[in-house]
């Protein structure tokens, strides 16, 4: 992973999250499992567990009404772990990577990501979308010398619009769109991290059951956020790094954004 540029965090007193030491693309040997001379096709070398207990993982499609398609993955024996990202590899902890027709996307770091139509084809299109869970060394986990990973179709959800059906008119279209619920002082989707090309155009849908302000820390963007009302904040990815977006009152964390 390319170093990263941390944003200051004023909310609160509570610092930007910052990556572990050693952070890299190196693949520790370790003591989990088995690493394997085989790689995934990129270069990752497969780290091999026994299949009782080993991580799982499945992907749903959803088309989103803005753009693009809504990514769920559900995993068993594993957890997401990104603050740990370059560390060592620790049984059923790591990240996922998604593929389409066996072309690398993304690193995902949550259950959910929002694949935008734009992203699709600048991959050079295709409908094969893979999910594929990796530790932490970015070794890919499999069992039986096969990866731990699975399959669907963009082609089985409904097409997306190809224009927003909500988006104002004279303002510029998002590239990638994010939807946010807080309730009972609970985020969901569940904070995670959500990489973004330089330049690229994001608009955070953030809707609150309380009166709050939601903050995109380094880019000093915020908006208010009324009880009970969806608000869209809408600005352009021109700085790379790991930026954290929270709300004032509450001190939550609702997403990390990593532009590149």
């Amino acid at each position: 992973m390319g170093a990263l540029l941390f944003g200051a965090s004023a909310c609160g007193g509570r610092a930007t999250t910052h990556h572990k030491p050693g952070t890299s693309h190196e693949q520790a040997a370790g003591s989990v499992g088995r690493l394997l001379t085989t790689d995934d096709g990129s270069g990752h070398r497969l780290r091999q567990v026994d299949a009782k207990g080993a991580p799982e993982v499945t992907v749903d499609v959803r088309p989103d009404s803005e753009d693009g398609w809504n990514v769920h993955l559900s995993v068993r024996n594993f957890r997401f772990t990104p603050d740990s990202v370059g560390g060592a590899a620790l049984l059923g902890r790591g990240h996922a990577r998604l593929f389409l027709d066996g072309h690398p996307l993304a690193r995902v770091y949550g259950s959910w990501y929002h694949l935008p139509e734009s992203l699709v084809r600048g991959a050079g299109g295709g409908t094969g979308l893979t999910a594929r869970l990796y530790a932490d060394d970015h070794t890919a986990w499999a069992v039986n010398s096969a990866l731990i990973q699975a399959t669907t179709s963009l082609a089985t959800a409904t097409a997306p619009p190809t224009a927003p059906a909500t988006h104002p008119p004279g303002t510029p279209r998002p590239d990638t769109t994010l939807e946010i619920v807080v309730s009972h002082g609970k985020v969901s989707p569940a904070p995670g991290r959500t990489e973004i090309r330089k330049g690229r155009i994001i608009a955070l849908r953030v809707r609150s059951d309380h009166a709050d302000t939601v903050h995109v820390h380094g880019y000093d963007k915020e908006a208010r956020l009324p009880a009970g009302k969806t608000v869209t904040l809408t600005f352009t990815a021109d700085r790379t790094g790991l930026f954290e977006v929270e709300t004032h009152e509450s001190d939550l964390l609702l997403t990390q954004l990593v532009v590149r």
